[in-house]
């Protein structure tokens, strides 16, 4: 997908009318048309504007590519979130972490992880030393 597609989708995904956004950036319902059908391309502030209204990455909103594996068929994730696919849990509860996921957030062979949970919720996992490190800046304040 393209920016034309990016933005469609986003437009829709948050209902709004091509009227609506088009007031919200500044432009006429036209030219939100034209840039949807690839007719023609915002300018950069333009570009970051559409990317703040759906809370997007400039990057991600102009070429952001859809993978099933990646986001289980759902749009653009909103800065700062992800969706890293799918593992199976391994009879013994083990878990391999994806790639993608690892990189993102530093993770390598030998750290600890701490597994968090609320029942209704799920299951979060945090960094030992990024833990600690936010226990530490609490206790300073």
């Amino acid at each position: 997908m393209g920016f034309a597609e990016n933005l469609t989708e986003l437009r829709k995904l948050n209902n709004y009318s091509q009227e609506d956004l088009a007031e919200r950036i500044g432009v006429s319902r036209q030219t939100l048309s034209k840039y949807e059908t690839g007719e023609s391309l915002p300018d950069i502030e333009k570009c970051r504007q559409l990317a703040d209204v759906f809370s997007v990455t400039v990057d991600d909103l102009i070429s952001y590519e859809k993978s099933d594996e990646e986001n289980m068929g759902y749009g653009i994730p909103p800065r700062g979130k992800h969706i890293f696919g799918m593992v199976r849990v391994g009879e013994k509860g083990q878990i391999v972490i994806p790639a993608k996921a690892r990189k993102i957030f530093d993770i390598g062979p030998g750290d600890n992880l701490i597994v968090l949970g609320e029942e209704g919720q799920g299951i979060a996992l945090i960094k030992e030393k990024s833990l600690l490190g936010l226990i530490n800046r609490a206790k300073r304040t």
